[in-house]
């Protein structure tokens, strides 16, 4: 029976060097990207719904880009606070800024793609360009180096949307760290030509692309997903490509307590249960390996089983993960994550075990 386990945990350890290596390999070695900057027609979209003071701190940012041909669309979605007001400010100051204000509607009611649709209707460019009121980019060649990978046939481009840093918090490098490793997968993924999620922190695409689906008509319903399950369906490897230079990032606030934390996780799990059936394959396999990564050994230690050749395997895993995870850190400018990896990974998979089992129980609450 032992022997049985050992060869199923030398399976799941080759499975996991298959993803490590083979697929985020795809994108934690690749070379660093050429930017050649184009000039074409961007709309950059931000909806915010009760977002006065990130609002007043991003925005301006966002006006003050190095770019020859952009409109910023605003779109308060019937928010309680003064963002409004704030946009309306902004709508006057600014003379590319277009206001969009968005009543309630019985039939999408508080529905985020209910307001971004409106905001796509009224952008007059031909791009389009996404991210959050709670978002900022890193440098004023934001909207330059996102372009610059729109091709003819690639009218989709990923970036990628991190987190700031917080000193000394175990909490910031856990969420700074599944957003690197979420990103390591759909950029990796999209490389090798199975797109399947973005960001709305990041990402751009171009118009004909939305009413090519139909907007979001097929996932309406769905209360998130405005992001990922749009790309999970419009997506393909002809059209999509990824952006990962430096100056594309954007950043945004983190969450301080793990509770928000996992009332954040808990929504987007929620919302990979409408992926597609492939790509909840692909995920879902990657996740029961590791699991079973740390479960299977366990048992063969305990009875002392070929444990030099079970030590052995386990080292093998760990550095090989350890480098394609600090390669792809590194890329994504998040270097000091690596040092943490063996503690942040288990901890990670105890929390998506825990947000999914609370998914089972009730349904998690949605856009504010």
């Amino acid at each position: 029976m032992l022997i049985l386990i050992l060869y199923f945990f030398i399976f799941i350890v080759v499975l996991q060097l298959f993803y490590y290596l083979v697929i985020f390999g795809k994108f934690a070695f690749a070379k660093a990207q050429k930017i050649t900057p184009k000039k074409l027609p961007i709309s950059v979209i931000v909806c915010a719904k009760n977002e006065e003071e990130n609002v007043k701190k991003f925005i301006p940012l966002l006006a003050e880009q190095d770019y020859p041909d952009f409109e910023i669309i605003l779109i308060d979605d019937a928010s309680s606070d003064n963002t409004l007001e704030v946009f309306e400010e902004f709508e006057q100051i600014y003379p590319n800024v277009t206001l969009v204000k968005v009543q309630n509607n019985e039939a999408f009611w508080g529905n985020k793609k209910y307001a971004l649709t409106l905001g796509i209707k009224t952008a007059k460019k031909e791009y389009l360009l996404f991210t959050d009121a709670d978002c900022y980019p890193t440098s004023k060649d934001w909207i330059s180096t996102m372009s610059s990978q729109f091709t003819m046939q690639k009218t989709i481009v990923l970036g990628y949307g991190g987190y700031e840093k917080i000193a000394k918090s175990f909490l910031n490098k856990l969420i700074r760290f599944e957003t690197v490793l979420t990103a390591t997968q759909y950029f990796s993924w999209t490389k090798l030509g199975r797109p399947y999620m973005g960001v709305g922190r990041n990402m751009a695409y171009k118009k004909e692309e939305f009413f090519n689906v139909n907007g979001y008509i097929n996932h309406i319903q769905v209360r998130t997903g405005d992001d990922d399950l749009f790309i999970n369906e419009a997506a393909t490897a002809k059209n999509t490509t990824v952006i990962y230079a430096p100056e594309s990032f954007t950043y945004s606030t983190p969450k301080t307590t793990y509770k928000e934390w996992k009332n954040q996780k808990r929504r987007h799990l929620s919302t990979v249960s409408h992926y597609k059936k492939q790509d909840k394959f692909q995920m879902s396999l990657f996740f029961i390996s590791q699991l079973l990564f740390f479960i299977v050994p366990s048992i063969l230690l305990a009875y002392e089983f070929q444990w030099i050749i079970v030590l052995a395997i386990i080292v093998v895993r760990y550095a090989v993960a350890w480098t394609v995870v600090g390669c792809a850190a590194r890329k994504l400018k998040e270097k000091d994550l690596k040092f943490l990896f063996p503690i942040i990974e288990i901890v990670s998979i105890y929390f998506q075990i825990n947000t999914f089992i609370a998914n089972l129980i009730s349904k998690p609450t949605h856009w504010k």
